[in-house]
């Protein structure tokens, strides 16, 4: 049987790091997972016809069974809730995700978790099987991006250079922004796979919002800091999420980067929450940029490969 909402939620909850159980409480934390569990995770386990859209849109030609959500038992005292996903959206790039279990996954469970997705999704051919875990990692799996917070009332902007600030911003300097990214790509090859541009359209919508301010140092443009209302993404925290986060090149090295956390959180317009982002594990650089300015990392994604 599959399980409510409430019921994913507190599995979930159960299983997130913790010391992000005394930013919030429990209950304002329950809400909003449980929010997240119906839709998408209930929703594409029980409704055919949008996992025939979603056929149409990723695998033509494939029955819609194959991009339902399914609660399976894994082992004696593990289900997971498996579900076809693609990176980025990109029909090329399929993977499982087994985000909502009834407990932490183990190197034991690795062996039935990778089988299951052969078993339930083989026919997409997905790479690997996305699991969740708010230890530094599991022995057997890849690691993969990792989460970082911070209270919102703990980021304080300190020693800033006085030539640098966050004004902001629309979207007209995003073509400054792709040559700025391009950049770090050619510098650092794995970068691309790491990290890429928000599209125009993400972007004007954190500006239509307020979310979205221009990176100046002495009053040039120097980058884009963004922020996003996603409660998908912010494991059922109150939280703004980090959209975006780059510097121009010519910015670059001068240790800017340990003060734009702290500086995108005080600019956010409700201080009461949570700033939030992932990194992926291989980005050191960005990781400790972020630790530097107060963000902790309080768990992330594993890669199991199929």
């Amino acid at each position: 049987m599959i399980p409510t909402a409430d019921e994913l939620a507190r599995y979930t909850l159960d299983r997130q790091h913790p010391l992000t159980r005394t930013w919030v409480d429990d209950a304002t934390r329950l809400k909003a997972l449980a929010e997240v569990h119906a839709d998408p995770d209930l929703l594409l386990a029980t409704h055919l016809e949008i996992a025939a859209l979603r056929v149409e849109r990723f695998a033509p030609g494939q029955p819609a069974e194959s991009m339902l959500n399914y609660w399976m038992p894994v082992g004696d005292d593990l289900h997971a809730m498996v579900s076809m996903r693609f990176e980025g959206l990109d029909p090329t790039k399929p993977f499982v995700d087994a985000t909502p279990m009834t407990r932490a996954p183990r190197t034991s469970d690795l062996p039935a978790l990778a089988a299951l997705a052969r078993e339930i999704y083989g026919i997409h051919s997905p790479r690997y099987v996305r699991l969740w875990s708010a230890e530094a990692g599991i022995p057997g799996a890849q690691p993969d991006r990792r989460f970082f917070a911070a209270p919102i009332s703990q980021l304080q902007p300190h020693d800033v250079p006085p030539e640098l600030a966050l004004v902001p911003a629309g979207v007209d300097h995003y073509d400054e922004a792709q040559h700025a990214y391009d950049a770090v790509d050619a510098a650092h090859p794995h970068h691309a796979e790491e990290a890429s541009l928000q599209d125009r359209e993400d972007l004007a919508e954190s500006a239509e919002e307020g979310l979205l301010f221009d990176i100046t140092v002495d009053g040039e443009w120097a980058g884009y800091a963004a922020g996003v209302d996603n409660p998908e993404d912010s494991l059922g925290l109150p939280a703004y999420v980090v959209r975006e986060m780059i510097l121009a090149p010519k910015y670059r090295g001068r240790g800017y980067g340990r003060h734009l956390s702290a500086l995108l959180a005080q600019a956010l317009p409700d201080p009461t929450r949570i700033l939030i982002g992932t990194i992926h594990s291989a980005n050191r650089g960005a990781r400790t940029a972020a630790q530097t300015a107060g963000r902790n990392d309080i768990g992330g994604w594993l890669q199991l490969p199929l």
